[in-house]
């Protein structure tokens, strides 16, 4: 692998969305009470996902008081061809993030099935999916969904983080809902935004801003904006040649409510369009703040849920 390809992907494994810290009020991010809807949060004995979701994989754990930045990870084959119509993530207070890829060497989450320590770093070069707080239910459009070859090991990774004064257990995973037959058309999931950045100390409102490039036909049906405690806004466009920019996705950010975004109707993405991201952020500080997998270090990127497949690896390349 050629050196930029290295950093790339080395990059590319700290996206596990590790946001430790405390939050400005003095205290853990955590997550929001479970809604009626069976959507994030709760604990693992009041969890209850909507009719006709299935748990994929998943673990339980436990963390002494005040241990944060913890990363626990499981490993589980999948016995059949299995296709992802819906997913939600049950994710009790403690946890933070969970990014589902498919296991690979290349990362260190290849192995043994099983429950295992792991790092920020442990992931598959393929993304299944990625949740952060407050992440709503996704539902994929009627006759899309995501593959899961039979044989094929998947791999969970969660960062955890208890900034309590007692012991905190849980019990995090993925649930979905699936079918044995292929639909129509097969998605995946990838990400637009910059490898590295840097907010000015005692800035207000500052842009950062990337351009990735469209190298297939896809339609884009699902965005989901994530960046750190210092976001306060993000916008994505498409641009296409000297066309005027198409704005996807323009709205203020907040950490706590990282939602998926149903693109309605659904948006024709061309090869050579660009996918322009920019982020917004608010720095009191007086020091600069970089890119990094802390919430009190900063990420600015778009995801998007698109299809056809076409086994894209984890960012579209500017």
């Amino acid at each position: 692998m050629m050196p930029t390809m290295m950093r790339r992907y080395t990059l590319a494994l700290l996206l596990a969305f590790g946001c430790g810290g405390t939050n400005p009020m003095g205290g853990d991010d955590v997550q929001p009470p479970m809604d009626g809807n069976g959507s994030n949060g709760g604990d693992a004995d009041t969890f209850q996902p909507p009719a006709g979701y299935t748990k994929l994989i998943g673990r339980t754990w436990t963390l002494a008081a005040g241990q944060h930045d913890i990363y626990k990870c499981v490993r589980i084959h999948v016995p059949t061809d299995t296709y992802i119509t819906s997913i939600i993530a049950q994710a009790p207070p403690g946890t933070h993030h969970t990014v589902l890829s498919i296991a690979s060497s290349l990362g260190g989450s290849a192995g043994p099935d099983g429950e295992y320590d792991c790092e920020v770093r442990t992931l598959g070069l393929n993304m299944l999916y990625a949740s952060g707080v407050g992440t709503s239910p996704l539902d994929f459009p009627t006759d899309v969904g995501v593959k899961i070859a039979a044989g094929t090991q998947i791999h969970l990774n969660l960062h955890l983080y208890n900034a309590s004064d007692d012991t905190l257990s849980g019990d995090s995973g993925i649930w979905v809902k699936s079918q044995p037959t292929a639909p129509p058309m097969l998605a995946e999931m990838q990400f637009a935004g910059p490898l590295d950045l840097t907010i000015p100390k005692m800035s207000t409102n500052y842009p950062i801003t990337s351009t990735c490039t469209i190298n297939n036909s896809y339609q884009l049906f699902a965005l989901w904006p994530h960046m750190h405690k210092h976001a306060v806004h993000q916008k994505i466009e498409l641009l296409r040649g000297t066309a005027q920019p198409v704005t996807l996705h323009d709205m203020p950010y907040q950490f706590g409510e990282q939602k998926y975004w149903p693109q309605s109707p659904e948006i024709q993405l061309q090869p050579q369009d660009k996918i322009r991201v920019t982020c917004s952020y608010d720095n009191p500080t007086n020091a600069d703040i970089n890119w990094g997998d802390s919430s009190d270090e900063e990420m600015c990127f778009g995801g998007m849920y698109r299809y056809p497949s076409q086994g894209s690896i984890l960012f579209c390349q500017n």
